[in-house]
This record gives structure tokens, C-alpha cells and sequence, in this order.
């Protein structure tokens, strides 16, 4: 089953079913008014939203279905909490910013709180007002949860996992080592974060998601050209019900709170990853470049975003169809814009 979020002039938008071959949509907002409402019931909502669905499926429903009309399945969220389960790509910025990583890092996963009051859709800008800052894309995999409770086990949290969404984690590389270092963590470098237009059921990856990872290409193109093929489902240090258990740890999460992977990394024979070009999978974020580029050369040469580049993040499944729709964002200069 795939959902989406429709304008309707209020903040949190009206719910809608959308067709797995995202061409048409039929309104839910006589089940729920928005996601967060069908979330807080979904052992009621969910049968009669598949109901829906099914008859998507049937092809009845004539309204069509625009993904750039989309806001982000959550335009907004009690809880944001972005993991780093591809310890891959931890080891690559840490070295960038000469820091060592832990051992520990290999066995407890890393974890920060990101705003939540304001997410972008899918085709939604970035708007940002220095282009110097060190603008990244870092494109992730994110799971919304039904209520989970405090101590909750990775078994435990498994049964949880209600939607998947792809994800646009923003960040801005030359802010953040500053911020770390004085030992509270992010915020100024972590901008809204840009959610899929579509939020997809386990079910819609097939035998591609085992419980615990989604064995399909995250697909980046930067500009245009294919930057990132990664494969969602290798070096993932920890699996989704990890992370929620590990976020769940000493409170509770509500229904509606959103758990991410962390920035999708590939090693290559044991190693960094390479470019597409020279027979990788590519890349997640620019700064997983610019480190191979430092390791190889002694300095990067790939810039950060700048203003007027375009970023696309997207998943098909094994059909070669869209799962959630296409992230499609251009860095603009901040004029009241986003």
C-alpha cells in the first residue's frame, strides 16, 4: 500500500491512497484527516485504506496522482531520529574532519534528533542562504513506527515498522565540525530534511526486504548524471528494528516517529567505494567523494552543491518500478523561498 499527503491549506495536509504504479490517487480523509491520525489508529485505519488501495489496484479512481502536488508524507513529525547504520560511510566523514572513530561504533549505533516541526517534500527546494557552508545531499531509507515502547527489543521493534520513505538528510559539511566540536551535536548544520512524495508498506519490496533491510538500489543522480547505485541492503551495520530499539532505549516512541538508516554506503572489495564510472556503485553524499579523493590524491576535487544544482533520490523495485517516487530538489539561494 503507498500513501500520500495532499494540500488542503492546513499544515499536516489530507490524506491519500496512492496506486502502486503511482499514476492515480483516491482521497482517505473520510478514514483519517492526515497520516499522523491514521498512524495514532492504524489497526483500524490500515484495513480500510488498503480497501482503497485494492481498488486502486482494480483500477478504479480516476484522479491522477502528480508527485511534484505531494508534500512529504509527514510534513511534520513528533519525532525525527536519524541513525548511521552504514558505519562505512561514519568512518569516511570522520576521517575527512580528522577524527578517529571508536571501536564501539561497530556495535552501538550512532543516532542524532533532527528537526521535525518542518519537512520538505519531495519537490521542494533547498534554501539556503550561503552556498558556502558545504550544502550535501545524503540520501537514506527511513521507517515510520507505530507506538513503541521504552526498552522495547529489536524483536519487539520489528513489529513496528509500519512505512518506509526515501530520504534527502541535508547537510552542511562545513558547519558541522565546529558544532561537534563543542560536544552537544548537531543542529544549525542539519536543515529541513526532504521526505519521497510517497510513504510505502513493508510489502511493496517484496522478498527484497527481510525484517531488517531493503535489498534494492538507492538511486542519486547529481545534475543529471547517475552519482549513486548503492545497495541498500549491504554493509548495514544495523538493521531497522536495531536502530528503533536503540532509539527506544530509555523513552518511548510515539506513533508517527521517524527512524532513519544514516547516508546508504557501499565499500568495494574491502575498501572505499568508487564512482559508477570506474565500476562502483557510486556514492550516497559528496563528502563519501571528496574523502576517496583525499585518500587517492591527497585532496578532494569534487565541490559541494552550489546554488542551481539538482539532486534526485529515488528506489525501484525489482519490477524497475518507482517504490516512493522521485526526490527531484534544486539548491536555491534563500529568499524567503522553502
Amino acid at each position: 500500500m503507498k500513501l500520500a499527503t495532499l494540500p488542503n491549506g492546513t499544515r499536516d495536509g489530507r490524506l491519500a491512497v496512492v496506486s502502486s504504479d503511482l499514476e492515480r490517487y483516491a482521497p482517505a480523509d473520510e478514514i483519517a484527516p492526515n497520516l499522523q491520525a491514521a498512524l495514532d489508529d492504524w489497526s483500524n485505519a490500515s484495513p480500510r485504506l488498503r480497501e482503497i488501495y485494492e481498488d486502486l489496484e482494480k483500477g478504479r479512481g480516476l484522479s491522477p496522482f502528480r508527485q511534484d502536488e505531494a508534500l512529504a508524507p509527514l510534513p511534520r513529525a513528533f519525532q525525527w531520529a536519524d541513525g548511521s547504520a552504514y558505519v562505512n560511510h561514519v568512518e569516511l566523514v570522520r576521517r575527512a574532519r580528522g577524527a578517529e572513530m571508536p571501536n564501539s561504533f561497530w556495535t552501538d549505533p550512532l543516532m542524532y534528533q533532527g528537526g521535525s516541526d518542518t519537512f520538505l517534500a519531495g519537490r521542494q527546494s533547498i534554501c539556503l542562504a550561503n552556498q558556502s557552508w558545504g550544502i550535501d545531499m545524503e540520501g537514506e531509507i527511513a521507517v515510520i513506527v507505530d507506538d513503541v515502547p521504552m526498552g522495547a527489543s529489536a524483536e519487539r521493534a520489528a513489529s513496528s515498522i509500519l512505512l518506509f520513505m526515501a530520504v534527502n538528510d541535508v547537510s552542511l559539511r562545513g558547519l558541522i565540525p565546529a558544532e561537534l566540536g563543542k560536544g552537544f551535536g548537531f543542529f544549525q548544520s542539519k536543515p529541513p530534511t526532504a521526505f519521497s512524495p510517497v510513504a510505502a508498506t513493508p510489502d511493496e519490496f517484496g522478498d527484497a526486504w527481510d525484517g531488517e533491510r531493503v535489498h534494492l538500489p538507492l538511486c542519486v543522480d547529481l545534475n543529471g548524471e547517475p552519482f549513486g547505485r548503492v545497495r541498500a541492503g549491504v554493509d548495514m551495520t544495523f538493521g531497522f528494528p536495531q536502530l528503533i530499539s536503540h532509539a527506544a532505549k530509555t523513552r518511548p516512541l510515539a506513533a508517527g516517529s521517524i527512524i532513519g538508516s544514516g547516508t546508504v554506503s557501499n565499500k568495494l572489495n574491502g575498501g572505499p567505494g568508487k564512482t559508477i564510472s570506474e565500476g562502483g556503485v557510486g556514492y550516497s553524499c559528496i563528502a563519501e567523494l571528496r574523502m576517496v579523493e583525499t585518500i587517492e590524491a591527497g585532496s578532494p576535487k569534487t565541490p559541494f552543491l552550489a546554488f542551481g544544482d539538482s539532486v534526485k533520490i529515488w528506489m525501484d523495485g525489482d519490477d524497475g518500478k518507482s517504490i516512493f517516487g522521485e526526490i527531484e530538489q534544486q539548491v536555491e539561494e534563500y529568499r524567503g523561498c522553502g
